[in-house]
Parts: structure tokens; C-alpha cells; sequence
């Protein structure tokens, strides 16, 4: 959990280009790659990141209205992630400060502290981030390194990938 919003925005705004990152390897095409049938494709995957960017801020007295995203092109996705990460930073920057990390509010059944609802934030991003990564090889596109590099990186560098 974080002490401090600085600490927060510090992570926040390296976690939030590397899901960029992501966005920028995609194509319109991938949108649809599903792991099986009937299940969560690419594009939904994505447009799941966007409407947390409201939803939990909404949840969480941020004053931020709740959006269902349906986007369907990787520029409609790119430019709605950065308008609703935009959004929800701007309105932690402006209602909260450091004390209010400590301040509880129920959700989902449970109190959780500030805090910890933006480690939910971050975590659940992440998350879903690599599940992207996972469709996107399945849909043939380069994976970009986020914490390291990718296959495609590694033979770059004329190094063998670590497997």
C-alpha cells in the first residue's frame, strides 16, 4: 500500500505507460483475439482497464461519472485510456492528500483503506496487462519488454532470449 500520494503517482505513472506501452503494440485486427471462445478478447481486455479507470474512482467519491467503454479501434482505446487516467489522477490530485490514504470507505462489501483501493488500482492494471500480453502472442504481435526485455528485444540485442 502506499504512505504518500507522491508515492502513488510515482509508480502510477510508469505502470500507466507501460499499459500504453502495450496499446501501442496492438492492432485493430488483434482487438478480437480471445484465449477460447467466449471468452475475454483483447479489446475487451483493454476497454476492462478503461472503465476501472472510472468505476473504482466513481466508487471511491472522486466525482468521476462510471463509463462502459466499448471502444473497438486502438486509437479510440489509446486516446479514452489517457483521457480517463488523466481524469482519475486529476481527482486524486485535487479531493485527497496524504491523510486521506487512511480514510476507509466500503467497497465491495468491505472497508478498505485509500490506500489500499489505489494498490487495487495499480495491481488490477497490471493484471489484466499481462493477460493482454498473452493474447497479443497468441494474435502474433511483438510483445514490448515492461520489466525486462521481450523475445523480440533480446534477439535485437543479438543476445539469445533467457528462457
Amino acid at each position: 500500500m502506499f504512505h504518500s500520494l507522491d508515492e502513488f503517482f510515482s509508480v502510477w505513472e510508469t505502470e500507466s505507460a507501460n499499459t500504453l506501452k502495450i496499446f501501442s503494440h496492438l492492432t485493430d485486427a488483434s482487438l478480437q483475439q480471445a484465449v477460447v471462445p467466449g471468452g475475454r478478447t483483447l479489446g475487451r481486455l483493454a476497454n476492462h482497464l478503461i472503465e476501472t479507470l472510472t468505476e473504482m474512482p466513481h466508487k471511491l467519491g472522486l466525482g468521476i461519472a462510471e463509463e462502459q467503454p466499448a471502444y473497438t479501434t486502438v486509437q479510440e482505446l489509446t486516446a479514452h485510456f489517457e483521457r480517463c487516467n488523466r481524469q482519475m489522477t486529476d481527482a486524486i490530485r485535487q479531493h485527497w492528500n496524504d491523510a486521506s490514504l487512511q480514510q476507509e470507505i466500503m467497497l465491495y462489501g468491505e472497508p478498505w483503506k485509500n490506500s489500499f483501493s489505489l494498490w487495487v488500482i495499480l495491481v488490477h492494471m497490471i493484471h489484466h496487462r499481462a493477460q493482454m500480453t498473452v493474447l497479443m502472442r497468441q494474435a502474433g504481435l511483438m510483445v514490448p519488454g515492461i520489466y525486462g526485455p521481450a523475445k523480440e528485444e533480446w534477439a535485437a540485442m543479438h543476445l539469445p532470449a533467457m528462457e
